[in-house]
């Protein structure tokens, strides 16, 4: 009997956020977090794992704290003494905003040292989710024992979901990059895949090149582009589902993601792909009208039903 429960794979931050002057706000996110954040909110009844490694210092251990008082556990994942997690700051010029980041000897860039705690945290798992970064932070062996225990978990009976969200920075060159998601999208089931990021990454002339490219590989394809159209690309044909404009955005962080674990959501409760790619977008547009990358859950609710 195949489990109930959601999985997603990756690295929470501690995320420093300040409007003017010297005070600033922390928070924890990360685009894997975010993704379970709003899969969680919007799929309640399975439990949620967030499946990393972590430090045992005071950070960490208020990290750990944050995702149990929302219903979220850590399953198996490793604890390394002396470890901490990875940080970082959001700055604001206008409405734009930078972001600089310390996360290079961050605890979840061991998330696969225990290959066995990481392959039982992906047993019993209706749907494990995972991205590009996820990889990106991972040495060569890393990758191979996390993609080993993805295979697995997929054999076992669990839909494997994969954002490949390239974030050139992490990379030592665009040829890793490439290789690596390849490998990843060889074990998955749906892909959700942003355009702007295909374009950089395989040089993909139009979200179509994407979908037709994926839809190769993977039999359920999403091509997210910003505020256009989503383009589903699902047995060989394709879909395109409108966005929702949102005349002026609060906060762009975690849009993205959110649509991701609202799609995931949709699909999990039994809805088919235009109809998820529509809640989904109903989400990320109420997410960009909150602050920070994660929304109040009820928020994310009311979006869900609406559409």
């Amino acid at each position: 009997m195949m489990g109930n429960g959601v999985a997603s794979i990756g690295e929470c931050m501690l995320e420093l956020s300040g409007q003017t002057g010297p005070n600033w706000r922390m928070g924890f996110a990360g685009d894997t977090f975010n993704t379970l954040w709003a899969l969680h909110a919007l799929s309640s009844d399975r439990p949620a794992t967030y499946v990393s490694a972590f430090g045992d210092d005071p950070f960490s251990q208020g990290q750990i704290a944050f995702f149990a008082e929302n219903g979220i556990g850590i399953g198996f994942s490793p604890v390394i003494p002396g470890a901490r997690p990875g940080l970082y700051a959001i700055t604001l010029t206008g409405a734009e905003r930078s972001f600089t980041y310390w996360r290079g000897d961050a605890a979840a860039r061991q998330l696969a040292s225990d290959p066995t705690a990481l392959s039982k945290n992906l047993e019993n798992q209706a749907l494990v989710y995972l991205s590009g970064i996820t990889l990106a932070i991972l040495d060569h062996a890393a990758r191979a024992t996390l993609l080993t225990a993805v295979a697995k978990a997929r054999a076992a009976g669990s839909l494997i979901a994969f954002d490949p969200n390239y974030r050139p920075r992490l990379w030592r060159n665009r040829e890793d990059a490439q290789a690596a998601i390849v490998e990843a999208l060889a074990v998955t089931d749906i892909a959700l895949p942003t355009f702007p990021d295909e374009q950089m990454l395989f040089g993909d002339d139009t979200p179509q090149a994407t979908a037709d490219r994926l839809g190769h590989i993977v039999r359920e394809v999403i091509v997210k582009n910003g505020e256009a159209a989503a383009l589903i690309a699902e047995n060989e044909t394709l879909h395109e589902v409108p966005a929702i404009h949102v005349a002026a955005p609060v906060d762009t962080t975690g849009a993205g993601d959110s649509f991701n674990g609202a799609y995931l959501a949709a699909r999990l409760a039994g809805h088919g792909p235009r109809e998820a790619a529509s809640r989904a977008h109903s989400v990320a547009a109420a997410v960009v009208q909150v602050r920070g990358a994660l929304a109040p859950f009820e928020t994310l609710k009311a979006a869900f039903g609406k559409s």
